[in-house]
């Protein structure tokens, strides 16, 4: 039988050669054929991203990645309830945005799932959620202190970086985002920034794929961590300014840094790249 490397390199084979079918006028079946390999690739790198940041520490027993349905842009696939580092590609479900499982299957959901209904319903140009409890992020969920892209690689986190309080609209509650009228709240205080931070809780970070969703989720815990450092150090810690949030961002999720990237991270946590 074939190795999972070797079928994984077929799918992105089939992928090139028959995503150019509609232009050559090749048969439905080609373009199909085409579809389910891209499909495939994007559920592969959807089971990669939970082992990456796991593998970095961005996520640990709990945290999740999706990414919008390539087969119906009204639903979303994110894993059963299971910590990252565990994620196969049979955990995976698909959702309609309110967070109502298509096929259950005895599978248990998580419970923050409408965290990324609602902003997929909200952000028609997001393609991939992350929600994570880092705890070098936290800090800034509490203090007052902004948390700010302070270094080149973390400019893809935008120039604002919104605080929401869940307290402010429901009251005392556990602090999770159980619900969509919750999450409603949670994508309207993102707005059309990349990431918002959820007090005393994490952040969720809004990406147009998972690669760049995944680079965003892992260069935000070493941004908090600098500056953190810096803030330590005393003095006002100079953030980039907003040019250099473009030019970095550019640069960050052009092919010469992001597919680097990819592999990279890839390999450090024994999954193929795609």
């Amino acid at each position: 039988m074939p190795s999972p490397n070797t079928t994984r390199r077929a799918l992105v084979r089939a992928a090139a050669c028959l995503a150019i079918a509609p232009l050559l006028g090749l048969p439905r079946r080609a373009r199909a054929q085409a579809d389910a390999a891209s499909e495939r690739i994007e559920l592969e790198r959807l089971v990669a991203a939970n082992r990456i940041l796991a593998h970095e520490n961005v996520v640990d027993a709990f945290g999740h990645v999706s990414i919008r349905d390539p087969q119906n842009p009204m639903r979303y696939v994110l894993a059963r309830s299971r910590s990252p580092e565990l994620i196969e590609l049979k955990d995976l479900m698909r959702f309609e945005l309110d967070g109502t499982p298509v096929d259950a299957r005895d599978r248990t959901p998580y419970g923050e799932r409408m965290i990324h209904g609602a902003i997929y319903e909200a952000r028609q140009d997001v393609h991939s959620v992350v929600h994570l409890h880092s705890y070098a992020v936290l800090p800034f969920t509490i203090s007052g202190v902004p948390l700010r892209p302070m270094i080149h690689t973390a400019g893809v986190l935008g120039a604002e970086i919104p605080v929401w309080n869940i307290r402010d609209e429901f009251g005392d509650t556990d602090m999770l985002v159980r619900n969509m009228a919750e999450g409603r709240s949670l994508a309207k205080a993102l707005g059309k920034n990349t990431c918002v931070l959820l007090r005393g809780h994490g952040a969720a970070i809004a990406a147009r794929n998972v690669r760049e969703a995944v680079l965003t989720a892992y260069y935000l815990q070493v941004n908090a961590q600098v500056e953190l450092q810096a803030l330590a150090l005393g003095g006002s810690p100079r953030a980039l300014s907003p040019a250099e949030i473009a030019a970095t961002t550019a640069t960050q999720f052009s092919p010469l840094a992001l597919d680097r990237a990819w592999e990279y991270f890839c390999v450090r946590a024994g999954v193929e790249p795609l």
